[in-house]
């Protein structure tokens, strides 16, 4: 195979702000801990009104993240989505090809999408204003057809089934993956997207994904049932299923077998990210042909290091090193 992951999803550029107290959230009027989708425009006048934090602007979006910390983790990995003909999109192709060496993104009209995380100094809780402008229009998926045929995996999330050209780029994308036997890894991602779209969910897990990676909330969201009992059932129609259990670690069931990861405790700066990347370091072993625990352990610790920072990417390629060296042993 030329490449290792292939990654399609919604290219948002992360703007990230660390507020001082939650005095700001007031005066923009948001709800601490929410999303709240806005347009274009009422998305730049908050923007301006924290310009002066200094924002730290990078790629983003969840299948986005979890491409670039691969690419940073030595594999090679290529990301499709699409963004606007301006200076975010300019900025999210340049930090791609920072961290992958290169890209699949396609370029269409309008805004590029964009998320404004707010995240409380306190606790390091996220507060999101979304733009998603032209991340959800990708119509299909053009060149990068080849590219999914020619990678070891394809990774996707749940926000591509929320609807519009970019769900049915989601469904010609792991349809093609699946007619040349390429395994297809599924981040749940969210689950306001679970109970908005869930039959579509099941879909992708049952036709669809070999390796399904949710969280506690998305896990109950999908199937009703506690992590365990989640657990298992998600596993009865995918062979490798992972759910996230917060400080507890992760669980992973791969053919039948379960397997519990601890969690590597660091100081909390901003969990921006932490799912993406725990699935970064996950496939990074899969890739690698390393067992499920070894994987799971390996997401655990890049998981951490992403709370560590600010940003939803493990751009310390040095970290990373030591993460892949520390659960490889």
């Amino acid at each position: 195979m030329k490449h290792d992951v292939a990654g399609l999803g919604n290219a948002l550029v992360d703007a990230l702000v660390r507020l001082p107290d939650d005095g700001m959230l007031e005066t923009l009027e948001l709800n601490r801990g929410h999303m709240h989708p806005k347009p274009h425009d009422r998305w730049e006048a908050d923007y301006a009104k924290v310009e002066h934090l200094g924002p730290d602007v990078q790629s983003g979006g969840s299948c986005a993240n979890t491409i670039a910390t691969l690419g940073l983790m030595g594999l090679s990995a290529r990301f499709c989505g699409q963004v606007g003909d301006d200076a975010f999109g300019k900025l999210y192709m340049d930090s791609l090809i920072d961290a992958c060496g290169g890209h699949a993104l396609q370029q269409g009209t309008g805004n590029t999408g964009k998320c404004l995380s707010l995240i409380s100094a306190k606790d390091a809780e996220r507060t999101l204003v979304t733009d998603l402008g032209t991340a959800v229009e990708l119509a299909a998926i053009g060149p990068f057809a080849d590219l999914i045929t020619s990678s070891k995996v394809l990774h996707v999330t749940g926000y591509l089934f929320l609807g519009g050209p970019m769900a049915e780029a989601a469904w010609e994308a792991m349809d093609h993956a699946k007619a040349a036997g390429i395994p297809i890894s599924l981040d749940v991602a969210d689950p306001f997207v679970v109970s908005t779209v869930r039959d579509s969910m099941w879909r992708a897990v049952r036709d669809y994904a070999d390796i399904v990676f949710l969280n506690e909330e998305e896990a109950l969201a999908l199937t009703g049932k506690e992590a365990h009992e989640a657990l298992a059932e998600v596993a009865e129609v995918c062979r490798t299923t992972v759910v996230k259990i917060g400080r507890r670690g992760s669980l992973v069931n791969h053919d039948g077998s379960v397997h519990q990861v601890v969690v590597h405790p660091v100081a909390a700066v901003d969990t921006t990210g932490a799912g993406d990347n725990y699935a970064a370091g996950y496939l990074y072993g899969w890739c690698q042909g390393w067992d499920p625990e070894h994987c799971g352990d390996l997401g655990s610790r890049v998981a951490a290091l992403a709370v560590a920072q600010l940003g939803a990417v493990v751009r310390d390629r040095a970290a990373l090193q030591v993460a892949i060296e520390a659960a490889r042993a």
